[in-house]
């Protein structure tokens, strides 16, 4: 059972940065833009989050620079597409090279530095419950904050009429621009949103998962989180399920190599990737006859003057 405790929490820990892009992106993808450089907002906000919890002592400081920073390379990324009406899929691929390099000019001086890691939750009487006690109420405060995120996510999309009127934008941007609705301005915040949700969950892994700072940190992780919201249909709930899952593949390919399983330890690290690939394959076959993703997705919006 020890064992057993010992993988769960694994896997909520390996799953938390997952759940938390996928779902900023799932925000833009609704919204009708396609972001793909959530892996260069990832890692430029591990960079960021990292030192700013070094040089001020404060996890929560750091998680705030993690986000500021994510934000303001969605910043670039919208004021490009919306603004310039720039191709998305090649900015996205851009801003992933840029937030690459940015974060080994950022983190140069980070590495070998370490930090104490975010402190986990501790309720006397319930985290020392038995078999769940350390899993419900015993985490750190990034998994909380990554469940009660979704859960919000899922109310603003189908319970609010802000939710109506963004998931409209994506579906048909030309008719919600003819009901009067700003579509660009909707579009910038949802992409300002993700940028946010990329940057703290870049950051939750120098200050929680990690403590410390190493370039390419992230090791695809904003990759895994595309995929996820595919995966998922763009639905919140799917979304949980599916970061979970991956999150316990790529959990328990570290337990087979830690068990001798005579499998090469490259091909054991690729599984989280291969699983992606297969996945994505999948539903491509699935949904031959028809897609549920966003009509108005990666397309170029330019309203009348």
């Amino acid at each position: 059972m020890e064992l057993l405790e010992a993988i769960v929490l694994s896997v909520l820990a390996a799953s938390t940065p997952l759940l938390i892009a996928a779902t900023g992106e799932l925000v833009t993808e609704r919204s009708g833009v396609l972001n793909l450089g959530v892996e260069g907002m990832m890692i430029v906000g591990a960079a960021c989050g990292f030192g700013g919890a070094l040089y001020t002592g404060s996890i929560t400081i750091g998680a705030l620079c993690g986000m500021v920073a994510g934000t303001l390379l969605a910043l670039i990324f919208a004021l490009m597409t919306l603004g310039l009406a720039v191709n998305q899929v090649a900015t996205g691929l851009a801003l992933t090279i840029l937030g690459i390099g940015l974060s080994g000019l950022i983190g140069a001086g980070f590495v070998g530095e370490r930090i104490t890691p975010a402190p986990h939750l501790r309720i006397p009487g319930l985290t020392d419950l038995p078999y769940l006690g350390r899993i419900l109420f015993g985490e750190d405060a990034f998994v909380y904050v990554s469940l009660l995120l979704i859960v919000g996510i899922w109310w603003f999309l189908y319970r609010t009429r802000a939710g109506l009127i963004l998931r409209a934008c994506g579906d048909n941007h030309l008719s919600a621009h003819a009901l009067g609705y700003p579509v660009l301005r909707i579009r910038f915040f949802a992409v300002m949103f993700g940028g946010a949700c990329a940057g703290l969950a870049g950051a939750y892994l120098p200050l929680a998962y990690t403590p410390f700072f190493i370039p390419g940190m992230t090791a695809g992780r904003g990759w895994i989180a595309l995929a996820l919201v595919v995966f998922a249909s763009w639905r919140p709930g799917r979304l949980v399920v599916g970061a979970y899952l991956f999150g316990t593949v790529t959990i328990l390919q570290l337990h087979a190599q830690g068990a001798g399983i005579g499998v090469p330890s490259q091909f054991m690290s690729a599984l989280p990737y291969l699983a992606t690939v297969i996945v994505l394959v999948l539903i491509s076959r699935a949904r031959s006859g028809g897609s549920t993703a966003p009509a108005a997705l990666g397309t170029v919006f330019v309203p009348d003057r």
